[in-house]
């Protein structure tokens, strides 16, 4: 028994060396960084410098009024476009307007003015711009300049009876939507 006793003694004891030699190969030098990172995310607001651009009475066939507005970027995102969204109720007072929309007899023609130039933008009956959306701007950087717009409106004369049209009222609700750039 005493080979057997001094066979375990160096077995156990070349173990326990062989154990120290692994263990000193694992030890290393360790450190660690931290960051703190935020996402703020961009602000979407569009401006327009009035609640009301036009108030006609008492228009007849052949008139033209004129309405400006002037739009303006005032958040911290591009904007990709701008769009106009319209729509109107006709309150009928007086004769019977059957089927005919005295939408269809009101020509709005959009002006973007700048640098002293006019382009035009649209030039529609209120009735081809219901449910019908138009793009007033393409890109409207943060920070640029504000847009400004010209708006004339024409009680179109079609040269036929249109007495059907007198004591009416016509409620024009327009919504200008601006869409986000893409992202990056």
């Amino acid at each position: 028994m005493n080979i057997r006793k001094q066979l375990l003694m160096g077995i156990a004891t070349a173990m326990v060396g062989l154990g120290l030699i692994g263990g000193g190969t694992f030890a290393y030098f360790n450190v660690t960084e931290g960051t703190d990172n935020t996402f703020a995310t961009g602000l979407m607001e569009l401006g327009i410098d009035k609640e009301t651009i036009i108030k006609i009475k008492d228009i007849v066939p052949g008139d033209t009024m004129n309405g400006n507005f002037t739009l303006s970027n005032d958040g911290t995102v591009d904007m990709k476009e701008v769009i106009l969204h319209t729509d109107y109720e006709v309150i009928d007072k007086e004769k019977p307007n059957k089927d005919d929309d005295l939408g269809d007899h009101i020509k709005v023609v959009f002006v973007k003015k700048a640098n002293g130039k006019e382009s035009v933008i649209s030039n529609k009956t209120l009735s081809d711009l219901k449910d019908n959306p138009t793009t007033l701007l393409k890109t409207f950087p943060a920070e640029s300049n504000d847009e400004k717009f010209e708006v004339r409106f024409e009680f179109v004369d079609n040269d036929e009876n249109q007495n059907h049209f007198q004591g009416d009222e016509l409620k024009l609700k327009w919504e200008f939507e601006a869409k986000q750039r893409d992202g990056k």
